[in-house]
């Protein structure tokens, strides 16, 4: 098979950094405003969507993204938005996603713990049912919100601990948001049994980046970006194989990166780290993760084989058992070498 893009389609994938309201369609978007019209900025168009999520900066997206999540009312807001986003990575042939949630968000909002976690947690056995998805959650502290949120985020986790959950994360903004200030809350969280993953280095330095590593005990960097403008933390990274969850476009649409052609990505494959290929809040930054794959490839100059393997740097990151990282390697080396003939 020549067409990338093709090839790309059909390809079995993990997504790891996904967000779980930043995934919503514009057509879920919009019935959600429509449904709140008068209280809410978010247009009731789909069309005028793309203008709304035409982010300045990253304090804009935050402003933005926050206006989407007020959208999510009731528990069953959250099963259909939970359900829908698992139908739209199942169409890209992704088999499994560790999708990142930020329940204190809905939760401020008067959707009691209990009621969310159970909406998430039977849309999940209903995706797997209809789409042949396995979804996993990660529990996100809302940087913005600051300690009060960090404790009430890891007090859901531990208290409701839906079975789905496997990791304990933060996201928001990094400037003005250090993370020493959470050690206390990934210490507990990784006491109780969950995999740590915040986010560090998209719009800060590589500081932040050693902090989540040093502090938070991070397992996995969301974005991370910023480590290629530090060759000893480069170093650390690729010996011990610590992964960057890499989100190309979504680091252009909120200024990150001035453009994709500055993307550090190549210099960050070249130090020898283990990266994933991600799409963030997909509809939001108008691509796909297919799309993401497809830039990735671009950028590094990848044909089907270097995709192919894209895809299983991404096994190989996620926090699958070993028997399902085997069997989904096996799905992945089977289709290249059909795709190959």
């Amino acid at each position: 098979m020549t067409d990338l893009s093709a090839f790309i389609a059909d390809l079995p994938k993990v997504e790891l950094h996904v967000h779980h309201v930043g995934s919503a369609s514009p057509r879920a978007v919009a019935e959600l405003a429509a449904r709140h019209a008068g209280r809410t900025p978010v247009p009731a168009d789909p069309a005028a969507l793309a203008d709304y999520f035409a982010f300045r900066d990253f304090a804009h997206f935050i402003e933005v993204y926050l206006s989407v999540v007020d959208l999510i009312r009731d528990p069953e807001d959250v099963w259909i938005l939970t359900h829908e986003v698992a139908r739209q990575l199942a169409r890209q042939q992704v088999r499994y996603a560790e999708l990142t949630i930020t329940p204190y968000s809905h939760v401020s909002r008067g959707i009691p713990a209990p009621a969310f976690c159970e909406a998430i947690e039977d849309a999940r056995k209903r995706a797997e049912a209809d789409f042949g998805i396995a979804l996993r959650w990660c529990f996100d502290i809302p940087g913005e919100a600051g300690l009060p949120a960090a404790e009430e985020t890891l007090r859901i986790a531990l208290e409701e601990r839906p079975d789905g959950l496997i990791s304990f994360g933060l996201g928001g903004p990094e400037i003005g948001v250090p993370r020493p200030q959470f050690k206390p809350y990934f210490d507990r969280a990784r006491a109780a049994g969950l995999r740590s993953v915040p986010h560090a280095g998209e719009t800060t330095g590589p500081q932040t980046v050693w902090d989540a590593l040093r502090d938070l005990g991070a397992e996995r960097i969301g974005h991370g970006i910023s480590a290629a403008a530090d060759p000893e933390l480069l170093a650390h990274l690729a010996q011990r194989r610590i992964a960057l969850e890499v989100c190309p476009t979504s680091n252009v649409r909120t200024r990150a990166v001035a453009s994709l052609d500055e993307h550090p990505l190549p210099r960050l494959v070249e130090a020898g780290v283990l990266v994933t290929i991600n799409s963030d809040d997909p509809p939001m930054f108008g691509t796909t993760l297919d799309d993401e794959y497809a830039v990735a490839a671009r950028l590094l100059g990848l044909g089907p084989d270097g995709v192919a393997a894209l895809a299983r740097d991404a096994v190989t990151a996620s926090f699958l058992e070993p028997g399902e990282k085997a069997r989904l390697t096996a799905e992945i080396d089977a289709y290249a070498a059909v795709a190959a003939r």
